[in-house]
Protein backbone atom coordinates (compact mmCIF):
# COMPACT_ATOMS: atom_id res chain seq x y z
CA UNK A 1 0.00 0.00 0.00
CA UNK A 2 0.95 3.51 -0.24
CA UNK A 3 2.16 5.49 2.14
CA UNK A 4 0.79 9.06 2.37
CA UNK A 5 1.47 11.87 4.76
CA UNK A 6 -0.84 15.04 4.54
CA UNK A 7 -0.07 18.54 6.07
CA UNK A 8 -1.08 21.65 6.20
CA UNK A 9 -4.41 21.85 8.26
CA UNK A 10 -4.75 24.23 11.05
CA UNK A 11 -7.49 27.35 12.25
CA UNK A 12 -8.68 29.66 10.24
CA UNK A 13 -11.69 32.30 10.59
CA UNK A 14 -14.55 31.61 8.00
CA UNK A 15 -13.89 33.06 4.77
CA UNK A 16 -9.98 32.92 4.46
CA UNK A 17 -8.19 30.02 2.67
CA UNK A 18 -5.64 26.86 3.06
CA UNK A 19 -3.98 24.53 1.39
CA UNK A 20 -3.42 21.24 2.03
CA UNK A 21 -0.84 18.69 0.77
CA UNK A 22 -0.47 15.01 0.69
CA UNK A 23 3.08 13.32 0.20
CA UNK A 24 2.97 9.69 -1.08
CA UNK A 25 5.42 7.64 -0.75
CA UNK A 26 6.06 6.02 -4.57
CA UNK A 27 5.65 6.17 -8.02
CA UNK A 28 2.58 4.32 -7.88
CA UNK A 29 1.29 7.69 -7.11
CA UNK A 30 1.14 8.31 -10.84
CA UNK A 31 -1.40 6.06 -11.71
CA UNK A 32 -3.94 6.30 -8.54
CA UNK A 33 -6.72 7.85 -8.70
CA UNK A 34 -6.47 10.27 -5.57
CA UNK A 35 -9.11 12.13 -3.31
CA UNK A 36 -9.51 13.79 -0.36
CA UNK A 37 -12.36 12.91 2.59
CA UNK A 38 -13.31 14.46 5.64
CA UNK A 39 -15.17 13.42 8.91
CA UNK A 40 -16.48 15.82 11.31
CA UNK A 41 -16.97 14.64 14.62
CA UNK A 42 -20.29 12.35 15.30
CA UNK A 43 -20.25 12.15 11.31
CA UNK A 44 -19.49 9.26 8.63
CA UNK A 45 -16.12 10.27 6.25
CA UNK A 46 -17.61 11.73 2.84
CA UNK A 47 -15.52 12.51 0.26
CA UNK A 48 -14.59 15.87 -0.57
CA UNK A 49 -12.80 16.01 -4.35
CA UNK A 50 -11.52 13.48 -6.38
CA UNK A 51 -9.54 13.12 -10.05
CA UNK A 52 -7.86 11.01 -12.24
CA UNK A 53 -4.59 9.62 -12.62
CA UNK A 54 -4.24 12.67 -15.29
CA UNK A 55 -6.29 14.82 -13.42
CA UNK A 56 -8.01 15.02 -16.46
CA UNK A 57 -11.09 14.12 -14.48
CA UNK A 58 -12.27 15.60 -11.42
CA UNK A 59 -15.47 15.57 -9.20
CA UNK A 60 -16.35 17.62 -6.02
CA UNK A 61 -18.93 17.11 -3.38
CA UNK A 62 -21.78 19.62 -3.84
CA UNK A 63 -20.98 21.53 -0.40
CA UNK A 64 -17.64 22.32 -1.69
CA UNK A 65 -18.04 23.01 -5.47
CA UNK A 66 -16.92 25.95 -6.20
CA UNK A 67 -14.51 26.78 -3.11
CA UNK A 68 -12.30 23.86 -3.56
CA UNK A 69 -9.93 22.78 -5.67
CA UNK A 70 -7.97 19.41 -6.27
CA UNK A 71 -4.93 19.66 -8.23
CA UNK A 72 -1.56 16.78 -8.35
CA UNK A 73 1.76 16.86 -9.34
CA UNK A 74 2.84 13.56 -10.47
CA UNK A 75 6.48 14.38 -10.80
CA UNK A 76 6.43 15.01 -6.80
CA UNK A 77 3.92 12.51 -5.97
CA UNK A 78 2.06 15.22 -4.36
CA UNK A 79 -1.70 15.63 -4.00
CA UNK A 80 -3.40 19.52 -3.03
CA UNK A 81 -6.82 20.96 -1.87
CA UNK A 82 -6.71 24.39 -1.72
CA UNK A 83 -10.00 25.54 0.26
CA UNK A 84 -10.97 29.17 -0.15
CA UNK A 85 -13.78 30.78 1.29
CA UNK A 86 -14.20 28.34 4.15
CA UNK A 87 -16.96 27.88 6.54
CA UNK A 88 -17.64 26.34 9.92
CA UNK A 89 -19.24 23.54 8.25
CA UNK A 90 -15.85 22.18 6.70
CA UNK A 91 -14.50 21.77 10.23
CA UNK A 92 -13.23 18.34 10.14
CA UNK A 93 -10.49 15.77 9.76
CA UNK A 94 -9.63 15.90 6.38
CA UNK A 95 -7.94 12.51 5.36
CA UNK A 96 -6.03 12.12 1.64
CA UNK A 97 -6.94 8.03 -0.26
CA UNK A 98 -5.44 6.48 -2.96
CA UNK A 99 -7.17 4.06 -4.90
CA UNK A 100 -3.80 2.56 -6.10
CA UNK A 101 -5.36 -1.05 -7.31
CA UNK A 102 -7.02 0.15 -10.34
CA UNK A 103 -4.12 1.20 -12.43
CA UNK A 104 -4.93 4.26 -15.27
CA UNK A 105 -8.60 3.80 -14.27
CA UNK A 106 -11.03 6.62 -15.69
CA UNK A 107 -14.16 6.61 -13.27
CA UNK A 108 -13.97 8.04 -10.38
CA UNK A 109 -15.34 6.02 -7.15
CA UNK A 110 -16.76 7.79 -4.55
CA UNK A 111 -17.05 5.35 -1.62
CA UNK A 112 -14.60 4.40 1.51
CA UNK A 113 -14.37 0.80 0.45
CA UNK A 114 -12.85 2.09 -3.10
CA UNK A 115 -9.83 3.53 -1.79
CA UNK A 116 -7.00 1.07 -0.22
CA UNK A 117 -4.31 3.53 0.91
CA UNK A 118 -4.80 6.41 3.85
CA UNK A 119 -3.16 9.14 5.35
CA UNK A 120 -3.47 9.80 9.11
CA UNK A 121 -5.37 12.86 8.95
CA UNK A 122 -4.76 16.45 9.33
CA UNK A 123 -7.71 18.74 11.40
CA UNK A 124 -9.16 21.93 9.63
CA UNK A 125 -11.06 23.55 12.13
CA UNK A 126 -12.59 27.28 10.48
CA UNK A 127 -13.91 29.35 13.53
CA UNK A 128 -17.17 31.74 12.51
Amino acid sequence: QMQLVESGGGLVQAGNSLRLSCAASDRTFGSAIMAWFRQAPGKEREIVAALTWSGGSTYYADSVKGRFTISRDNAKNVLYLQMNSLKPEDTAVFFCAADSRRKYYSIIQRGVNDYNSWGQGTQVTVSS
